[in-house]
């Protein structure tokens, strides 16, 4: 591993390079850009697709948004879509510089949140060869309707109320204020379903939580959100190729099947059975499906054809 850092829209980025053990032929190698779910942090989730890529023999590439973890960013915590996809786009260019890159077949790999960015990034960006996602969510979407499509229009509308009562009260002098992203205990979380109990599990407890990963999000985030639409020109990714994995049983996974409709060809939706959305971060069962399945796509489709 090495620790790097690059710019982005003037923030230094921090990330971590992952290289395989031996590289036999002593050339370049494909790369594949590894981005973290919203309130993660480059160690967690990210870093174990990091790893157990660089396993299967590629160059991989984690780093913090903007404003999160080891990055710069004075607003901790700050989720912007827009700036996000620039911190991918950065990340490309970046990795465009190393001599032990081959700077032609650049991959992302998104996961949650960013399984959305990586999407919206690579329709504008076509360095980018080869895509994927792993439990991808929209976050637009998902502050929309809710992580399962469900929710009641009443609930965004009344944080849309209390982002701009905060940035009303930021003009008149005061801190920006923030609001809790998981349940205060094991308890709360267990009565709000298994999708916020598992969050909770993930992010709270031994299970994986980290002290730079964010528990809290500043209101400011919100309107940002509010109109971030992640799938209105996926199309335009093609011909290059995408593959979306996720969940048999994840309550996010209607997004991932609004992204595959929205697609065109090449695409591939796998599904990868009893795998909840968060289980597939960290659950060695099914983790390890999804890396073979990773292995196989990014093996065919970042190659040099020269």
């Amino acid at each position: 591993q090495e620790k790097i850092h690059f710019e982005s829209n003037h923030l230094q980025i921090s990330g971590i390079l992952y290289y395989p053990e031996k590289n036999k032929l002593n050339q370049p190698l494909p790369a594949i850009i590894i981005g973290h779910p919203g309130s993660s942090v480059k160690e967690q989730a990210a870093g174990l697709y990091a790893h157990k890529l660089a396993e299967q023999g590629f160059i991989t590439f984690t780093f913090d948004a903007a404003y999160q973890g080891e990055s710069e960013g004075d607003l901790r915590g700050l989720e912007d879509p827009a700036q996000r996809i620039e911190d991918f786009k950065a990340a490309t260019s970046y990795l465009i510089t190393l001599p032990q890159i081959d700077t032609e077949n650049i991959g992302v790999l998104g996961i949650c949140a960013s399984g959305g960015y990586v999407l919206a990034t690579a329709a504008a960006d076509p360095r980018i060869k080869a895509i994927a996602t792993v439990s991808g969510v929209d976050l637009g979407l998902h502050f929309r309707k809710g992580g399962d499509g469900n929710q009641d229009p009443s609930v965004f509308q009344n944080m849309l109320e209390a982002a701009a009562n905060d940035r009303t009260a930021v003009a008149n002098g005061k801190e920006p204020g923030y609001f809790p992203l998981f349940p205060a205990t094991a308890s709360e979380a267990k009565t709000m379903g298994s999708y916020a109990y598992e969050g909770y599990e993930y992010y709270c407890t031994d299970r994986a939580q980290h002290p730079r990963s964010a528990k809290t999000m500043p209101w400011l985030s919100v309107d940002r959100i509010a109109q971030f639409s992640a799938f209105d020109y996926i199309a335009t990714i093609s011909p290059r190729p995408v593959l979306l994995i996720g969940g048999s049983k994840a309550v996010t996974l209607w997004m991932t099947q609004k992204a595959y409709e929205k697609l065109n060809q090449p695409k591939e939706m796998y599904l990868i059975e009893g795998a909840s959305h968060v289980a597939l971060y960290d659950q060695e069962i099914y983790v390890s499906q999804a890396i073979r399945k990773l292995a196989m796509f990014f093996t065919e489709n970042l190659h040099d054809e020269k």
